[in-house]
């Protein structure tokens, strides 16, 4: 356990936070004891890291899984030009200890799944939440909840986001106020639907003074209140929050009592034994979509009778990068059903876009306008590039 006592480097350090009446060395010395973990070292775990580790958070985790790309850079400021093609956790530890090396970074080279999650944040006393996806995040507001640590939420889109302190006692949890996940391919990631770089600084900074003021015990916490930041506008407003007594997870009688497979759950990947049907002239927007691996959708590819491959993506996306080479045809998301007559009928069709999301749901409106074949590769142009093609330049 880290000894909660200041050594005479930090007091000169910590100074204008000494001097604050609702910190002083007792509250310095709470920061120095805290446990806080990351989820994320990207565009919200870089403010978040950052100042938790310059305001002397005594032990910060982070979970992360991912290197660092160029196109992280415009927006997670952890990193560099210089870690491009490194791991985020390496240049995450690299530049948390030169922004102060009083603090110890737990590094977790591992992507947060229901086998590891309860595991991990055991060992913390506060968790934030930077993830960009909806299985992660509900992995988080349900692990915190089992566990009885405070969630600390934040997200991003375009030039809005949202901050709120999720599963305090008494308080709501996540699932109280998005109890489903919306249907796959609805809400586009930040890769497929953009973000302003300074939107992940200002959310991430709020989840920090968040954080920093739950250890400290001071101020007003955002519990049962949900902050939406409009950046274009440059407003914040405020919904309030009640906890459901209905809950599957927080509720009276919690109708889930662990963590689940939470892919299945936010419609990624079919449920074990979930039948297809083929047949049906009106395919559910819900319905699962057959998807194919990179490495055998390329097999397919290069063989005598190699299958249709679309690309839903915007033409921007394309200019960055594309498997012309193998044959695809751009058709945007958004066209796909005025021009589903451009797609063959007599051969099987590959879908593909960055992540995979958008790719399913141009599977499914191919499938509804009589295509009887149509797989989504798993994973995107993005997954091509790590399996099949890593000279591959993925935006």
């Amino acid at each position: 356990m880290t000894d909660p006592s200041l050594e005479r480097g930090e007091l000169y350090r910590y100074a204008r936070h000494l001097a604050l009446p609702e910190v002083g060395v007792a509250g310095q010395e709470k920061l120095k004891a805290a446990r806080v973990l990351c989820v994320g070292a990207g565009g919200l775990g870089s403010p978040l890291a950052l100042y938790l580790a310059a305001a002397g958070v005594g032990t910060i985790g982070i979970v992360d899984f991912d290197t660092v790309d160029e196109s992280n850079l415009q927006r997670q400021l952890l990193h560099g030009t210089k870690d491009v093609g490194r791991d985020k956790l390496d240049s995450a530890v690299e530049r948390l200890a030169d922004v102060n090396p009083h603090v110890r970074v737990v590094p977790h080279h591992t992507r947060l799944s229901a086998e590891n999650a309860l595991e991990i944040l055991a060992n913390y006393d506060v968790i934030v939440d930077g993830t960009d996806n909806f299985p992660t995040r509900y992995l988080v507001n349900d692990a915190c909840v089992l566990l009885g640590k405070p969630n600390v939420y934040g997200s991003v889109f375009r030039w809005e986001g949202q901050v709120s302190l999720f599963a305090t006692e008494g308080g709501p949890c996540y699932r109280c106020l998005f109890r489903e996940p919306p249907p796959p391919g609805l809400v586009p990631n930040c890769a497929e639907g953009g973000v302003l770089g300074v939107l992940p600084g200002i959310i991430g900074s709020a989840q920090a003074m968040e954080t920093i003021k739950l250890i400290l015990g001071v101020g007003r916490s955002l519990a049962g209140r949900l902050l939406l930041f409009d950046a274009l506008e440059m407003t914040w407003r405020e919904v309030a929050l009640r906890r459901n007594p209905k809950c599957p997870v927080c509720g009276d009688a919690p109708s889930q009592p662990g963590l689940i497979d939470y892919e299945i759950f936010c419609g990624i990947k079919p449920a074990p034994g979930s039948e297809i049907p083929g047949d049906s002239p009106e395919v559910p927007e819900d319905r699962p979509v057959e998807e194919v691996e990179p490495r055998e959708a390329a097999k397919r590819l290069a063989s005598e009778a190699p299958p249709f491959l679309l690309d839903v993506r915007e033409s921007w996306e394309w200019a960055v990068s594309n498997l012309a080479n193998h044959g695809a045809r751009l058709i945007p998301l958004s066209e796909v059903g005025d021009r589903v007559s451009e797609v063959p009928l007599d051969r099987p069709i590959v879908v593909y876009c960055r992540s995979g999301q958008r790719s399913r749901v141009a599977a499914r409106r191919l499938l509804s306008a009589g295509r009887t074949e149509v797989l989504s590769l798993r994973g995107g142009i993005s997954a091509w590039a790590a399996d099949v093609d890593p000279d591959l330049r993925v935006g």
